[in-house]
């Protein structure tokens, strides 16, 4: 890309240079930013947190921000922009965005360059910080080698860097080339993941009336004082099941959750746009109906270990191919793999892991895009989105051990059984403890036989149902949207 092509990107997403130039409100931008006008054809007031932290004085933290496509990272990204260049002490010319989509390692380096170039006005009276927001600079190669001299050797070195991708590439070296010793003395969360919205979040929206129930840490799932929290709860408990059913049925990409809340259900053209971005990012040489027919069989194998040579001999491919599509599906965001757990949280050698995807919507696509594919149930639903929400719990507690993949995990026992999420070690301010062991059944009724097995062989658990709320036992039924809540 040429410097010229270069400087007229930068100067396009960045209209708050030249508000700040004119003396001109250096927030006008957003009444016609693309990406906001859009939200508001949806919007119901949900706004992520993630980057608030960093809103305030400029400093040298440097921040990865991932997660899937469509989820809002770009939004995000553009409100902290906006809290900046609000700011009675930022020049809105400290303030640097520039979208990477398409760029190459050499566009990259010398974007940074010319970025620092347009904006030197702000160094008049001295060297400045800079707040650099690079987006999806994940899709580009080598991104993390151009960064990392950067840091080292240049003023770029103390400026705020956040970073997003919607791929996490085991090529790009994250932590040595940029988290270690390069991403600020300031501290906190240096990888962060935005997810699609959590049950809790899809209340806030939809059903603010209805009572939501603090999050605990999840070594706590069973104390006395959740014991009598949840008692509390009782009469409300088919409320959150028609909300958790709602959830399930459009999960918590925004734009899916606005639709589905305003229209009844999420519309064909954001499907079609996920369909899109799975395609691009996980099997683009193949035919259209090659995804979809990969999540319907991760959809039908979502409560079992999946048998990766079974599942490719049913699409019609090589047992190597189908782990490359699984490993890119899973490294976009979504799916989770559950490698099956001994009785400590280790991970089994040369057992088979389960798959989970990451939203309730992409286990509708396959029914979505092509008729007679199977819808999902929402037993199977249940349990991967109560799975997902454990993993973003433990994320929270450890960041970095989502994109490691050393979150949550099945255990057997020795009947030959499964119990769906095992005890984990999380930190905690006492030190080190397990999580709760948590089975998913979304029944109601008939609950005991499937308790009994967590009990044997943990002595306590919790039995994610349908609408049973019982805490008379070892192991406790309590609601599968309640246990999300107590999640997070």
């Amino acid at each position: 890309m040429r410097d010229d092509e270069l400087r007229r990107l930068l100067t396009d997403n960045n209209p708050w240079w030249r508000a700040a130039a004119t003396g001109a409100d250096p927030t006008s931008w957003t009444k016609d930013n693309r990406l906001f006008r859009e939200r508001s054809a949806y919007d119901l007031g949900y706004r992520s947190d993630v980057l608030t932290d960093l809103a305030g004085p400029i400093s040298d933290a440097l921040v990865v921000l991932t997660g899937p496509r469509r989820v809002g990272k770009s939004i995000a990204v553009l409100e902290l922009a906006e809290r900046l260049c609000a700011r009675a002490d930022v020049d809105p010319r400290q303030v640097v965005y520039l979208p990477c989509d398409g760029f190459a390692a050499r566009d990259l380096r010398r974007a940074l360059t010319l970025g620092r170039e347009l904006t030197r006005v702000v160094d008049t009276s001295g060297p400045q910080r800079r707040v650099w927001l690079l987006d999806e600079v994940s899709g580009v190669a080598g991104w993390t080698k151009v960064l990392k001299p950067a840091r080292d050797n240049t003023p770029f070195g103390d400026d705020t860097v956040v970073v997003t991708g919607s791929r996490w590439r085991r090529d790009e070296d994250v932590e040595g080339d940029l988290l270690v010793g390069r991403a600020g003395a300031q501290g906190g969360r240096r990888i962060r993941l935005l997810l699609p919205m959590t049950f809790r979040s899809f209340l806030e929206a939809t059903r603010p009336d209805l009572r939501r129930p603090e999050p605990v840490h999840p070594a706590d799932l069973q104390s006395p004082a959740l014991a009598a929290e949840l008692a509390t709860l009782a009469f409300d408990v088919d409320a959150y099941d028609l909300a958790w059913q709602d959830y399930l049925s459009c999960g918590g990409f925004p734009r899916a959750v606005g639709e589905h809340t305003r229209k009844g259900e999420v519309s064909e053209a954001f499907v079609r746009d996920l369909l899109s971005w799975l395609r691009r990012d996980v099997d683009p040489d193949s035919a259209p109906q090659s995804v979809p027919l990969l999540l319907e069989q991760l959809v039908h194998n979502t409560t079992s270990p999946l048998s990766v040579r079974a599942m490719s001999e049913t699409l019609g491919d090589s047992r190597t191919a189908m782990a490359g599509l699984l490993n890119r599906l899973v490294a976009t965001f979504g799916a989770l793999w559950v490698p099956r757990h001994d009785d400590h949280g280790r991970p089994v050698e040369g057992a088979q892991a389960k798959v989970y995807l990451c939203d309730p919507l992409v286990a509708w696509l396959p029914s979505r895009v092509r008729a007679g594919l199977q819808t999902p149930e929402m037993t199977a639903l249940t349990e991967a989105t109560l799975g997902v929400a454990l993993a973003s719990a433990i994320e929270r507690l450890e960041a970095g051990r989502w994109v490691a993949g050393d979150t949550i995990g099945y255990v057997r026992t020795e009947s030959g059984n499964e119990i769906d999420l095992g005890p984990v070690d999380l930190p905690s301010a006492a030190g080190p403890r397990a999580s709760v062991p948590v089975e998913s059944k979304w029944v109601d009724n008939g609950w005991r036989r499937e308790a009994q097995v967590v009990e044997k062989k943990f002595g306590r658990g919790l039995l994610a149902t349908k609408s049973i709320l019982d805490l008379d036992h070892p192991a406790w039924a309590v609601p599968a949207p309640l246990v999300a809540l107590l999640l997070g």
